[in-house]
């Protein structure tokens, strides 16, 4: 049975899993180069005023990097070591079939041998009952039959052996990569906890300060409202690059659809016509033999078998030159038939298709399906609602959403299906992720300790999103949460089950 111990991959070799992720990368790097700007946007409105909380940004950013890559790295390991079991069941099965297969082969020869093993000729030559010899040579057929199959069916087997031994092997080479990179997160996972709670000593009294003021409240709500309007904007955009990406796709199917059917039309006609030339060269010639006095019985055309109880018509001198002319005519215009399909395949073809960063964001939910939850949605976190939608916050704007007090680390789940728009770390939210329900409604969660999602992602409702923290400054941990519709915030108590 294989062994299911990782093994040190070559150094230097790539495994399927690195390749995949560095495609996954350079997808993903067009998507966020898009909000970076974007954020970069909202960011020169504002004044150039320093903020405590930024200079924690960086390592706050670093920690969710790291905890999510710990979360997909856990995930990558359990699926690869059922990976790994399937294909040692694979290759147990396939051994004992190439077991099986050697014995049977060694019992056919060795049997032929105990036969005398004779050939042919010499059965033939042997002057014995020709019954006998036809027996003979029959039984011999069917046993090269039954051994040229067994040996056939042997190399596929001895194949398949080898691509089963190379997938484990690159398996166990994955999971040490795995292994190698949990390491290395973990300890950057240490060292940037530390650092922020270095941070954290230092700038604690500026924080507090900051926090207590109106103007950076407001400040903040102007970022947030901003930035949703601001993605709102991309996210139609690129609504109307997915459904035209959608229509040229389709147009593509349908052309090489009808391009194939005209094909197989055109070939049918050339066909018919090939059939009509021959019957009319059949029909010339039976008709000079009957000038020249030579009567020859008619050879039916098995081509025209269908037409064969069907009384023949005389052909006028000259006729089978039109008929000819028919038959050329109609390969003319199947070539010119079957060139017009594929030059509309080809027109489709020549539109460029949309760059993935150009419709990454592009809405995943159907309008209406958030709308019709209202009510029914469970709370994205388990913890108690410190404060409400509308109540006040100190001298400052009243609250645009709620605060959900939560452990550090604990899970953030998305309410509802749809796409994730925005996963980054922004001024006065810390690490926030927004989630796109279509019909213009959004899902914002702030102030985590994680990002589980990447921008673009899909999500299911009850999907582990973020873990609740305390960054971007924020005193108490747990999860700041809002829901807008056309970008404006609403009072998510009669939608959330709190």
């Amino acid at each position: 049975m294989m062994s299911l111990g990782a093994q040190a991959a070559p150094f230097g070799k790539a495994t399927e899993r690195s390749k995949q992720k560095a495609a996954a990368e350079a997808e993903r790097a067009g998507v966020q180069q898009k909000l970076s700007a974007l954020k970069k946007d909202i960011s020169k409105t504002e004044s150039a005023k320093d903020d405590a909380a930024d200079t924690l940004a960086e390592s706050e950013q670093a920690i969710s990097d790291a905890n999510r890559s710990l979360r997909d790295l856990q995930q990558e390991q359990g699926d690869t070591n059922v990976k790994l079991q399937m294909l040692s069941a694979e290759h147990d099965k396939l051994a004992a079939t190439v077991a099986h297969q050697k014995q049977q082969l060694a019992k056919l020869l060795r049997d032929q041998y105990v036969a005398g093993n004779e050939d042919r000729i010499k059965l033939l030559l042997s002057g014995d009952n020709p019954n006998r010899i036809n027996r003979d040579l029959q039984m011999m057929a069917y046993v090269s039959q039954a051994q040229a199959r067994l040996l056939d069916a042997l190399r596929a087997n001895l194949k398949a052996v080898e691509v089963n031994q190379d997938e484990a092997q690159n398996a166990k080479d994955e999971l040490e990569e795995i292994a190698q990179e949990q390491l290395q997160q973990k300890s950057k996972l240490e060292q940037e906890k530390a650092r922020r709670a270095a941070l954290l000593t230092t700038l604690s009294k500026k924080l507090l300060a900051q926090r207590k003021e109106a103007g950076n409240l407001e400040r903040d709500e102007q970022r947030m409202t901003g930035l949703v309007d601001k993605l709102n904007k991309l996210i139609a955009e690129q609504a109307i690059a997915a459904a035209a990406e959608k229509k040229r796709q389709e147009q593509l199917a349908a052309a090489k659809a009808a391009a194939k059917a005209k094909a197989e039309a055109d070939a049918r006609a050339l066909a018919k016509a090939r059939a009509a030339e021959a019957e009319r060269q059949r029909l010339a010639k039976a008709n000079n033999n009957t000038k020249s006095g030579t009567i020859k019985p008619a050879t039916p055309n098995p081509a025209d078998a269908i037409d064969a109880d069907e009384p023949k018509v005389a052909v006028r001198p000259g006729a089978g030159t039109s008929s000819g002319a028919a038959g050329t005519a109609g390969q003319g215009a199947a070539t010119a038939s079957g060139a017009a399909g594929a030059g509309a395949a080809a027109s489709v073809e020549d539109t460029p298709p949309a760059k993935a960063a150009d419709i990454a964001l592009a809405p995943a939910a159907p309008a209406g399906a958030f709308a019709s939850l209202k009510g029914q949605l469970r709370a994205p976190v388990a913890g108690k609602v410190a404060a409400k939608f509308g109540s006040k916050r100190g001298d400052g704007p009243s609250w645009k959403g709620v605060f959900i007090r939560a452990g550090e680390g604990a899970d953030v789940h998305a309410i509802a299906g749809g796409r994730v728009v925005f996963a980054d770390w922004l001024r006065g939210f810390g690490n926030l992720i927004i989630v796109d329900h279509g019909g213009q409604y959004m899902s914002i969660y702030g102030n985590n300790q994680s990002l589980l999602k990447r921008a673009g992602d899909i999500v299911k409702a009850g999907d582990p999103i973020a873990s609740a923290g305390n960054s971007g400054g924020n005193e108490e941990s747990g999860l700041y949460f809002e829901l807008r519709h056309q970008g404006a915030a609403f009072d998510p108590a009669g939608w959330v089950k709190f």
